[in-house]
């Protein structure tokens, strides 16, 4: 894992955030950085390389929410100068999926 995918991790493991997530799991022919069964989220760090990768990124993406699967991207920067702010759009989507499921 890179710097910021540990700091993800270290605030989101062992259900921090009433779910669980898994880290570098396959789905179809990808791996994804963090993913919860629950809610049918990702969570991607997208480092510096993912600037070039910008086209490839999005027929990743759209390959696999054709499952229902959703997706919330975060830079390195983001992680790294507001994890606070990371966890909360995190948590505004778990509250918001389970808001809409009741």
């Amino acid at each position: 894992m890179t710097q910021a995918e540990v700091l993800v991790w270290e605030n989101i493991r062992k259900k921090t955030l009433g779910v669980e997530f898994h880290r570098q799991v396959p789905i179809l022919n990808y791996i994804v950085d963090f993913y919860c069964h629950e809610i049918g989220l990702v969570l991607e760090i997208d480092g510096e390389i993912h600037k070039d990768n910008f086209l490839e990124d999005a027929k990743r993406q759209a390959a696999i929410e054709k499952y229902g699967i959703s997706f919330l991207r975060f830079t390195n920067q983001e992680v790294f100068q507001n994890i606070e702010s990371v966890k909360r759009k995190i948590l505004d989507y778990i509250n918001e999926f389970n808001k809409n499921t009741l």
